[in-house]
């Protein structure tokens, strides 16, 4: 990686801000600003290409988040981690040529001390802030196999990995502040109070638990999706290994549901008035109000092949879908849920001829001012601001492979 000294560092960041200062309004190009810490700056979310063989349909954003401090964090499909602040200017892109033990990164989640974890196809990524902007030493990798203890007698277990065992699918911090991880073999929990000397982390297994009621003899492997409501029950949206369905954990015993008679499920997500909302990729977003599921979607009229959803701020629910539907036969795009519209025109469907960077749209996530960003196929991102899109993909996107 091309380095620059110290004077030529300084120089960049002064010019940079007289730039800023003397052209508000205009486009800005990202400088080598010496807040990153020597790492490149780019104006666009960086496509690597570290896999040849696939096509470039194969890349796409697939998670995100904005943390505490309002900067913006993405994962992408074999092209890492994507770090965005405007104070920089453009995105930092983190590897594994940066210590990452994954390019792909399945999942992402801050908790309450303002760590990220993500999660990746093979174990964990921790990224623990150590300065105003990310620089490579701040993250951590580690298998969660190599770190499992039992809850009965605090010892640790034999590391026994398989291939595919520490593949991270989803990540929540409890009310409590316990980190939940769903695993291809199973929950771990980590408890940062408890465990706050050991680095790397310890895990205990969640069914390491002899007070825990499981009469479905559930195993909650390959969950793809956890949440909290607002009573404290976790729930587990559970995918196609052993589509177990929609599990709930009360605290004392664990249970299960297959609405429709799904097995499995792609998300979870809490709204705003208590409800949870659990999406099934081809029949639709199911929504349980404390008695009943009920098909959401299919009560809306949206048939699409939905990937994603986000309930914003103002109340309205997003929902992604996917191009070239495999199931419904939809155009894909990202639908949004106005419940508040009094019109009658309580649904509108954006697509690429509105400014969405691609009709696959696998993330959404809001930020702070309320602009909604989308992470697409051919790792596309564009962010909507209510009115308009602005789009960050690095170069049109194409169907031709590498």
């Amino acid at each position: 990686m091309q380095k620059y000294c110290l004077r030529t560092s300084v120089c960049s960041l002064l010019v940079s801000v007289f730039f800023i200062l003397s052209c508000r309004g205009q486009t800005k190009t990202p400088a080598k600003d010496s807040l990153s810490g020597g790492l490149k700056i780019h104006p666009k979310i960086i496509k690597n290409y570290f896999i040849t063989r696939y096509p470039e349909e194969f890349f796409f954003v697939q998670c995100g988040l904005q943390d505490k401090a309002g900067n913006m964090w993405f994962g992408t499909a074999g092209n890492g981690i994507n770090y965005y602040t405007p104070a920089l200017g453009g995105f930092i892109n983190f590897t594994k040529q940066d210590g990452l033990c994954h390019n792909d990164i399945l999942c992402c989640a801050e908790d309450k001390a303002g760590n990220i974890w993500f999660g990746t196809r093979n174990g964990l990524i921790r990224y623990k802030p150590s300065g105003a902007h990310p620089a490579r030493k701040d993250f951590s990798s580690f298998l969660i196999s190599a770190n499992v203890i039992s809850a009965s007698d605090r010892k640790k277990i034999p590391y026994t990995y398989q291939p595919a065992d520490n593949f991270v699918w989803s990540i929540l911090q409890d009310n409590t502040g316990k980190l939940w991880f769903g695993t291809n073999k199973g929950v771990y929990i980590h408890d940062p109070l408890t465990d706050a000397g050991n680095d790397p982390p310890l895990f205990t297994q969640f069914f390491d638990n002899n007070t825990l009621v499981n009469k479905n003899n559930l195993h909650l492997k390959d969950i793809q999706s956890m949440v909290q409501d607002t009573k404290g029950n976790i729930w587990f949206a559970s995918g196609y290994i052993k589509g177990e369905g929609i599990c709930r954990y009360d605290g004392k015993s664990i249970t299960n549901f297959k609405p429709d008679s799904i097995s499995s499920f792609r998300e979870a997500m809490v709204s705003k008035n208590g409800d949870v909302f659990f999406l099934d990729v081809y029949r639709g977003a199911y929504v349980y109000d404390g008695k009943t599921f009920t098909n959401f979607t299919k009560k809306l009229g949206i048939n699409d092949t939905i990937r994603t959803m986000l309930e914003d701020k103002a109340g309205n629910i997003w929902f992604g879908t996917n191009s070239d539907n495999m199931y419904n036969g939809g155009t894909g795009g990202v639908w949004r849920y106005d419940p508040s519209a009094t019109n009658g025109n309580s649904l509108k469907l954006f697509t690429t001829k509105d400014g969405l960077s691609h009709n696959c749209v696998l993330c959404i996530v809001e930020d702070r001012d309320r602009n909604v960003w989308f992470g697409t196929r051919f790792t596309g991102l564009c962010r909507y601001d209510g009115k308009s899109f602005t789009d960050y993909t690095d170069r049109p996107v194409t169907t031709k492979t590498d």
